[in-house]
């Protein structure tokens, strides 16, 4: 694309030129406004950058006479500290944009892509509107034409045609109404009856050549307030609610229908008339009642929790169990409801469900109105409307804290043996050692090595007799210790944990923690642990993928209003779908024999411990990303 490029600095012409060369423009350049206007009218570039700030004329005065001269073209000014209230005025005088000094190669390609595609939109509009009028013309001139030679063809036959199926429906031709469950018949304008359906012979009899109003209860000897007379009187359509006799005198309610049936010249030649009876409504109300009950008795009933949702995640409709469980919130937020908090959970299965049309599983820890916290697995499916468009999302969630609970007791167990089996078989090699030491200096009669020897052997016994008490103490439930301290110190702390690991395995480890973080309250060793955790699982991950040269872990920690948000990022080997459904359950591991299959699942404890959430994210051989959230207050 040309363009002219406009700046009394010489320097900044030469910079900003070289820049926009290599983005592929044709560049001319200008010292001043005169110049630019010379070079201007000579080459007509549909995209002109000028500096504000010129001697003599400046980019205020350039953008007028420019545009004067050439509406289309865009102009983009470039201001500097200051220069906003000039800036303003610009864009008031049409001009295209503003960027401020100094413009880099991002900001000026931004720049020209939203000039190329006002230019873009500006030529298609041309064309449209080019297109649009002669194609008016061209079908003005065909419409003109066919009804010249339509004219008289129709005064002729729209009489012919209309008299023609009347005589068919005389004569007892009257199928295409014969499936109706209603009663039909077609009337002069003499309100006679000229012909009807099966179910009005089978209800009224063969009532042909009689006057048609002749079956309502008070009707007129010439049926003035007749359907059908309103019909002919109005040329409207008509509905009402009238009484009918039957062949045996019985009256029953009926809803009357009636359209007119205009001949060629415009006339209502016939009226047709369309009784449905009370009853025949009631029953198909009664039927549509019925199915209704049964669809809500379902949906009150079925045992786990219901919603639907909107493309906002506002709920719709729910269950009877989930307005117990979480209160009446249709009209609110389903992460309101469930966790009261103000945005939607990590990795949430109904926006998936909204994205790619497909059914989603997750698991959630949720909060009751009681405040009582339980554990749910979510399932969702999209519900789509007659053109196959998704219009919501039914999102079921069932109760499984009691599992989750059997699951914590399982995770204890587990790691009791684990901490037993490695614990105990370490300390009994070194305590070993230490007898061996005392037995050697006792043979040798060298008191330094005995001493020694039993120095280390007391301080062994001490350390099983602490990691007993340990393993008993974490055995139990443990609840948290919260205090209140610095969340850049415990991310630093985090860091420094891992770094020793990441360097051993030669992956590269950043940390990108602020120093404004500001405080929470957390239990540090519970939920430092689980982010070392998590931290050394992504070394592991990069350590495991043999198919690219460099690895990198990155750990983030930024703040928000009301907590702090940890960011995990490995390049590793990433995970298939059902590894990430199943991440966080107990047992689960990737790492085969090398794994106890506990360490996520009591990540995730911990931070549901503190009121958190943790959520993941991953692609096979890209790399996962896991992401949590802790609040400052419990």
């Amino acid at each position: 694309m040309e363009l002219l490029l406009v700046d009394d600095e010489a320097g900044i012409r030469k910079v900003v030129g070289i820049t926009l060369a290599d983005m592929g423009h044709t560049v001319h350049q200008a010292a001043n406004g005169d110049e630019a206007l010379e070079v201007f009218r000579r080459v007509r570039p549909p995209v002109v950058l000028t500096d504000i700030r010129m001697p003599g004329m400046d980019g205020l005065e350039l953008l007028r006479r420019i545009k004067k001269d050439s509406p289309d073209t865009e102009v983009i000014l470039v201001t500097g500290h200051g220069d906003m209230d000039v800036a303003v005025q610009g864009l008031k005088l049409d001009a295209c944009d503003f960027i401020s000094k100094p413009a880099g190669p991002e900001v000026l390609e931004i720049a020209l892509k939203r000039a190329e595609d006002k230019i873009a939109l500006r030529r298609r509009m041309r064309e449209y509107t080019e297109n649009l009028e002669e194609l008016v013309r061209s079908q003005s001139e065909k419409l003109v034409e066919m009804e010249r030679r339509n004219a008289a063809r129709d005064a002729v036959e729209g009489l012919a045609q209309a008299m023609g199926g009347l005589a068919g429906e005389i004569s007892g031709e009257f199928a295409m109404f014969n499936a109706l469950p209603c009663l039909v018949s077609i009337q002069d304008r003499d309100q006679r009856v000229v012909s009807v359906n099966r179910l009005y012979r089978e209800r009224l009899g063969d009532r042909v050549g009689q006057p048609g109003f002749a079956i309502y209860a008070g009707a007129s000897g010439e049926g003035l307030e007749s359907p059908v007379a309103r019909t002919l009187r109005t040329g409207q359509a008509q509905k009402s609610r009238e009484g009918l006799f039957g062949p045996d005198e019985t009256l029953a309610a009926v809803t009357v229908h009636t359209a007119p049936i205009r001949g060629a010249g415009g006339q209502v030649e016939l009226v047709l008339e369309m009784l449905v009876e009370a009853s025949e409504v009631q029953r198909l109300q009664d039927e549509l009642h019925t199915t209704r009950q049964r669809y809500q008795q379902l949906f009150d009933e079925a045992p786990c929790f219901i919603t639907v949702q909107d493309r906002h995640l506002r709920i719709q409709a729910a269950n009877r169990r989930f307005r117990q469980e979480f209160g009446a919130p249709e009209g609110g937020f389903c992460y309101q409801a469930y966790c009261g908090t103000e945005r939607p959970c990590f990795g949430c299965p109904t926006l998936k469900t909204f994205e790619d049309g497909q059914p989603h599983q997750s698991e959630l820890t949720v909060r009751g109105k009681d405040g009582q916290t339980m554990n749910v697995v979510v399932w969702t499916a999209p519900i789509r409307n007659a053109l196959g468009e998704i219009e919501g999302v039914m999102e079921m969630a069932t109760d499984i804290t009691e599992l989750a609970r059997m699951q914590d007791h399982l995770a204890s167990l587990g790691m009791l043996i684990a901490s037993l089996s490695h614990g105990i078989k370490g300390l009994l090699t070194a305590l070993d050692g230490g007898v061996y030491k005392v037995n050697a200096g006792l043979r040798s009669g060298n008191q330094e090595m005995i001493d020694s020897g039993w120095q280390k052997v007391t301080g062994l016994i001490s350390r099983i007799r602490g990691m007993v008490l340990d393993i008993l103490f974490y055995a139990k439930k443990r609840e948290l210790q919260l205090r209140a301290m610095p969340a850049a110190d415990l991310a630093s702390q985090v860091a420094e944990a891992v770094a020793p690991k990441a360097e051993k395995q030669g992956v590269a480890f950043s940390a990108e923690i602020p120093a404004n973080l500001g405080e929470f309250m957390v239990d540090e060793v519970v939920l430092s642990a689980a982010l070392v955790n998590i931290l050394e699982n992504a070394v592991d991950a990069c350590a495991d993928d043999k198919t690219k040269p460099a690895h990198e872990v990155a750990f983030r920690v930024r703040p928000d209003a009301s907590g702090v948000f940890f960011e995990i990022e490995d390049n590793g080997v990433g995970m298939q779908p059902d590894t990430l459904a199943r991440l966080f359950s107990v047992f689960f591991s990737t790492k085969g024999s090398r794994g106890t299959g506990l360490g996520l699942f009591i990540a995730k404890k911990a931070v549901d411990q503190h009121g958190g959430r943790i959520g993941a994210v991953s692609e096979p051989g890209q790399g996962s990303t896991f992401r949590i959230w802790v609040p400052r207050q419990q």
